[in-house]
């Protein structure tokens, strides 16, 4: 979606429809017939970037599927860090909606929801590689290691963490979960 790559590039508050439009080849009013206001378009881009992630998290060849559900939760987690022109997009799109969202109440309830689902998504693959533990317990962990890899991103995408680092992080982050330290 064209406003992905405005807001990753200019920020939520420097999108401009004029320049949506042209980055999406459209007129003005043709974003306003189909997004009908600012929030409209923050909200579907939102919703796209979730969607995106999903797919490039989720999408893998059989033989690209880790047979462990401990491999399969890294593997999720570390596709969120990718070198990859999709991935820095969303990313950089996600770390600004969020930033935004500090001053747009909302923008942070669709946030928040985009946020909350995501979480449950990793809580239900932890409760999978340890079933022993409760779901109140795979939630705390889901939270911590989703926001881990919203950090690690932004340090990774403003050059302050080497991503190879950044992903090893993740690994020993994953290890302290599963093994309760």
């Amino acid at each position: 979606m064209a406003a992905t790559r405005v807001i990753a590039r200019r920020g939520v508050r420097g999108l401009r429809v004029g320049e949506l439009a042209a980055e999406a080849g459209v007129s003005t009013s043709l974003i306003y017939y189909h997004f009908t206001d600012r929030a409209g378009i923050l909200r579907r881009t939102l919703e796209f970037i979730s969607d995106r992630a999903d797919r490039y998290t989720a999408e893998r060849p059989p033989e690209q599927r880790p047979d462990d559900p401990r491999g399969e939760l890294e593997q999720v987690l570390l596709l969120e860090l990718q070198d990859t022109p999709e991935v820095r997009e969303n990313s950089t799109a996600w770390g600004e909606l969020r930033a935004s969202a500090v001053f747009e109440a909302g923008l942070r309830e669709d946030l928040s929801r985009a946020t909350h689902t995501w979480v449950l998504e990793i809580a239900e693959l932890l409760a999978r590689a340890q079933p022993a533990r409760t779901a109140p317990a795979h939630a705390a962990a889901a939270e911590r290691l989703t926001a881990l890899i919203e950090g690690f991103s932004v340090r990774w995408l403003s050059g302050s963490l080497s991503l190879e680092h950044a992903r090893r992080l993740v690994s020993e982050a994953i290890d302290a979960e599963l093994d309760g330290r």
